[in-house]
């Protein structure tokens, strides 16, 4: 299997993390095991690496690219969102290091039966990250509201045509049912405007990242798991995350902008009543992003932007 995923913001990534060759780091979205290989390279005795992912094809890749790694490394096929209970089974009370990498993986874009491209005709609608999960974008598309599909498709996929493409889904399924990519591309494309299709991107893509971010519960188990794992750090640890659009963005941005001042009194009182404690300290100001030399190299990093959270020192 060939899992070619070329690792963005790698060299960023690592550097934000204060790697110490004894520490304990855990990859919330495994994938090829791009980010984690550096880490473990940096890795020494007593140090180790927690690899978590839900995808069985990105399981088997990374355990066989991190094999030299030995017992340094443990990988468990889970989805982040469980970071806790998946540290608690292994003995494990705090990390130094937590970081995401929250795109789609290459494999998992040009793998045309995976169902998450938009450039394959025949392949199935399925774009599950966990295939255990019985859910697929086929049930989505064919059984939403006509509203729950504009919804989505507005804002998880901010598309303005969103209300057009929601009301074609669901004319087109009254015919038959909508089954693959290719039917669902050609559905999106005829609620466009031909004048906006010559123009913008590929049409159906704001569709599909809205069917896979529901699908997959994707900014609800981000925005319901920033607060744990800065709990799971280490005194000085960092989380570092690697969002790839705008709703993630503002996620990860806004949480830790909170765990850093969580005062709720209003701003004219002297002195705080609230009680509530910072956790620690936003190490990114403005997010990083890549550098022109990766633009070039991999444009699938392009809209990618790294924020970066430290836990407070005791």
């Amino acid at each position: 299997m060939i899992f070619g995923h070329k690792s963005v913001l790698l060299d960023e990534t690592i550097e934000s993390l204060n790697i110490k060759p004894d520490g304990i780091y855990v990859d919330g979205t495994l994938g090829g095991g791009g980010h984690a290989y550096e880490v473990c390279r940096r890795l020494g005795e007593g140090g180790r690496l927690i690899g978590i992912d839900q995808d069985a094809d990105a399981i088997a890749a990374a355990s066989e690219r991190l094999k030299e790694f030995g017992d340094k490394v443990t990988i468990v096929r889970s989805n982040y969102e469980n970071i806790e209970a998946v540290l608690r089974e292994l003995g494990i009370k705090e990390a130094d290091g937590i970081y995401l990498d929250l795109g789609v993986s290459s494999y998992q874009l040009d793998t045309a039966d995976r169902g998450f491209t938009y450039r394959e005709d025949n392949a199935p609608l399925d774009m599950r990250m966990d295939q255990r999960n019985t859910e697929t974008a086929k049930d989505i598309v064919n059984n939403y509201t006509e509203s729950e599909l504009f919804h989505i498709i507005r804002d998880y996929g901010e598309d303005r045509f969103a209300k057009n493409i929601a009301k074609h889904i669901v004319r087109a399924r009254q015919e038959k049912e909508i089954e693959t990519t290719g039917e669902l591309i050609e559905i999106i494309k005829a609620a466009i405007p031909a004048k906006v299709r010559a123009t913008g991107g590929h049409p159906a893509k704001r569709t599909f990242q809205a069917i896979r971010i529901e699908l997959n519960k994707e900014l609800e188990v981000l925005e319901n798991s920033i607060d744990t794992m800065t709990d799971l750090l280490a005194p000085g640890g960092r989380l570092s995350i690697i969002t790839f659009h705008s709703l993630e963005d503002r996620i990860v941005k806004n949480r830790f902008r909170t765990n850093e001042n969580p005062c709720t009194c209003p701003p004219d009182f002297p002195v705080c009543m609230c009680g509530k404690k910072s956790r620690g300290r936003v190490v990114t100001r403005k997010p990083i992003l890549p550098s022109e030399e990766e633009l070039s190299e991999n444009k699938r990093s392009k809209s990618a932007k790294l924020r970066v959270f430290e836990k407070n020192r005791r």
